[in-house]
């Protein structure tokens, strides 16, 4: 009996282990797709950077000549319905000029002149105006059109709706798939977005300079933003 007595404590813990071990179970099957979705609108404002370059002899000069050419620029600008707040300077440069020396010559370069720059962007929110501020741009003092690009005031229901189409495509997909393998499409486990396009459109730069050369026959045309969201999403599959 004393042996029974020691021997029964040490046997108990082998038979709970043994039970307490879990049943295995199969991995749950699923299905992971990636799709896209769009939404196309038609430009609503329009961004416009415009550039005055003058030079002088001296940096006063061209500082000077600059700041009138600039002043001419800006009143255009708000006869043509810009106003103000829509005006904004993006950049000031005032640098020097140098002469190159002749080749084999061991003079320093010399300071020929000043070239000032000054550049500013601008909202339009007509965009059937666009044309007509680059012509009153150009005709006032304006011999550089650094950009022209084309966007959404308000972007958030193209995305909206690029994301919803983004949604729909990757369920489509996923019943395919579940239909393909004689299997039925369960529940959705895990829905995921990137990044949603695009930027604001830009005009080509070759398209820029065209308009600085003739603005007065070259149209604007804006054509229209396409939104692009991509979604991945995983569903799981169940016996038909």
């Amino acid at each position: 009996m004393r042996r029974l007595a020691v021997l029964l404590p040490l046997l108990l813990p082998a038979t709970a282990q043994a039970q307490e071990q879990p049943r295995w179970e199969p991995t749950a099957r699923t299905v992971t797709v990636t799709a896209t979705g769009t939404a196309e609108r038609p430009p609503d404002q329009a961004l416009l950077s415009l550039a005055v370059e003058s030079t002088g002899r001296t940096a006063q000069a061209a500082s000077q000549a600059n700041a009138e050419k600039m002043e001419a620029l800006v009143s255009a600008l708000r006869r043509a319905g810009i106003p103000g707040d829509r005006i904004r300077t993006t950049s000031y440069q005032l640098h020097p000029e140098y002469a190159t020396p002749r080749p084999g010559s061991d003079r320093e370069p010399e300071i020929t002149g000043y070239r000032a720059m000054n550049m500013v962007q601008v909202e339009i929110d007509q965009i059937d105006r666009v044309g007509a501020v680059i012509d009153a741009a150009i005709g006032t003092g304006a011999n550089r059109i650094a950009g022209l690009q084309f966007r959404l005031r308000d972007p958030e229901p193209a995305r909206r709706e690029a994301l919803r189409n983004a949604t729909l495509a990757a369920r489509a997909q996923a019943e395919a798939l579940a239909s393909a393998a004689g299997q039925r499409l369960g529940p959705l486990l895990a829905l995921s977005t990137g990044p949603i396009t695009p930027p604001p459109r830009p005009f080509m730069a070759a398209e820029a300079r065209a308009l600085a050369v003739d603005v007065a026959s070259t149209p604007i045309e804006p054509g229209t933003l396409t939104m692009t969201a991509t979604v991945s999403a995983v569903y799981q599959l169940e016996a038909p």
